[in-house]
């Protein structure tokens, strides 16, 4: 439970001062005392108080000594000067080492209370502003993790839960989905949100470099080693590690990066020394790693210890109803950063991009909008969109795993991969029953399109999209 009261430590060495205080100041303060300087850093430990009161002159360890060792702590209380030898020279050095004021004795126990809640009050808001500023800052990389549809509300909802544990992350998806924002997402609602966040694509290192650049290498490991190099791991000490295209790193390298999640600890190329990290690890892949696995392309012992937790993102495709908010987030973004005039898309063009299939998902869309903004024209988007293909929206596909149990048909031959789909099946009867709810709850208002939206927790623009792909119509 929080503190209901300011703790109290007071560092001096004649007890009528403590007892002066404890017994004048009012009960918003709890007290506690010390007779010494080394009393007092010990009770630092041991109490943990929100203000120290300390006194200059002491026998043993003066308070300006004290002050010192508290400077080379990590966090400190606050401190208060307490002093009959009001020297200019002593205020000085005090306010240097990090006083925060400097009463003289004898003092009036009134004031020294207004003094003591000051500074209570002074730290308390900078606490506030450190915190405030950690919050915008986190949620700055989470701000591009955009869309309001419910698959991507889903999404948001576990990042949240996951982000500030330690648990290793599998984020899965095709290329352009935004693996990259989702783990920039997961470090920065973190507690490691302070410490390095270092990215390696282990598809675009050449495998005989891509050791070295994870690991390090001591002077001497190979040709051109002429010195001792930290890698990736090292210098993500504290922070997070973000492995992108997990399914492209060479097999005999997953032993060695299993060692680091098992035991936090790794020997650099041509070392003989463990070198021991504290490292969140987050991958992601748009591979198939359950086949990978059956061919032998990567380890099925590395695979489970990744997916402790697994994030899957949709294709843009799945989550149509995103695109105008997309469109519009990237529409600012690109106006803003090439200085141009900001543009609004005509009705019949956002409908063109909510229809098209975009095979390069968010990044193709990003790309495309990019484009407008620079050449300032709308209508380049018919041809770009032509230009990109597969207008219509692609059957799910159906891995390996899902087909390799597939039973004979009556004449013996195999059913084709589409009739055994589980994706396409499950997703056939749930769009088949979210069809059927959004006709009843648009019936039962009168075909209020706003009043439904609210009762089926969806936005307004996303009800107007499936009333369209669905193909529904009042019947009143």
């Amino acid at each position: 439970m929080p503190r209901t009261k300011s703790k109290v430590l007071i560092i001096d060495d004649d007890p009528k001062v403590s007892w002066l205080l404890s017994e004048g100041l009012t009960s918003d303060f709890e007290f506690v005392s010390a007779r010494d300087g080394i009393e007092g850093i010990q009770m630092i430990s041991t109490e943990k108080p929100d203000l120290i009161l300390l006194d200059i002159k002491m026998p043993g360890m003066t308070g300006l000594e004290v002050l010192e060792k508290l400077n080379k702590a990590e966090s400190r209380p606050e401190v208060i000067m307490i002093s009959g030898h009001a020297d200019t020279k002593f205020v000085v050095e005090s306010v240097q080492l990090g006083a925060a004021e400097f009463i003289e004795k004898p003092f009036d126990v009134k004031e020294v209370e207004n003094r003591m809640k000051v500074v209570l009050d002074r730290a308390r808001l900078r606490r506030e502003n450190v915190e405030l500023k950690r919050e915008i800052q986190s949620k700055a990389g989470y701000g591009n993790f955009i869309g309001d549809s419910a698959v991507m509300q889903r999404t948001k909802a576990l990042i949240e839960q996951v982000a500030d544990s330690e648990l290793t992350v599998l984020i899965r998806g095709e290329s352009g989905t935004g693996k990259e924002i989702v783990a920039r997402s997961l470090h920065q609602l973190s507690s490691r949100r302070d410490q390095q966040f270092v990215k390696v694509n282990c598809a675009a290192i050449p495998r005989d470099l891509l050791e070295a650049e994870l690991f390090g290498y001591e002077k001497g490991a190979f040709t051109g080693a002429h010195k001792t190099k930290q890698g990736r791991f090292e210098l993500a000490n504290k922070g997070t590690i973000f492995l992108d295209e997990i399914g492209d790193m060479p097999l005999e390298l997953q032993s060695k990066l299993l060692q680091v999640l098992e035991q936090q600890e790794f020997v650099r190329v041509g070392g003989i020394h463990n070198i021991h990290i504290d490292v969140r690890i987050i991958c992601a892949t748009n591979r198939n790693l359950e086949q990978a696995i059956q061919e032998r392309g990567f380890r099925d012992d590395l695979f489970y210890r990744l997916n402790e937790i697994t994030i899957n993102l949709a294709p843009l495709r799945q989550r149509r109803e995103d695109i105008p908010l997309l469109v519009s987030h990237f529409l600012d973004k690109y106006a803003k950063a090439y200085q141009k005039e900001s543009i609004q898309l005509s009705p019949g063009v956002i409908d063109e991009l909510v229809a098209h299939a975009w095979p390069g998902n968010v990044r193709q869309l990003e790309n495309m909008i990019k484009q407008v903004v620079v050449r300032g024209d709308e209508s380049i988007i018919a041809e770009l969109l032509a230009a990109s293909g597969m207008h219509a929206v692609p059957q799910p596909v159906v891995t390996g795993e899902q087909f390799a149990a597939a039973p004979q048909t009556a004449d013996g031959a195999a059913p084709s991969a589409g009739d055994y789909s589980l994706k396409g099946r499950v997703g056939k009867t749930i769009a088949s029953e979210e069809k059927r709810l959004i006709a009843e709850v648009l019936n039962r208002v009168n075909w209020n399109r706003r009043k439904a939206a609210d009762i089926l927790q969806i936005s307004y623009r996303s009800l107007l999209y499936k009333i369209k792909d669905y193909n529904l119509n009042s019947t009143k």
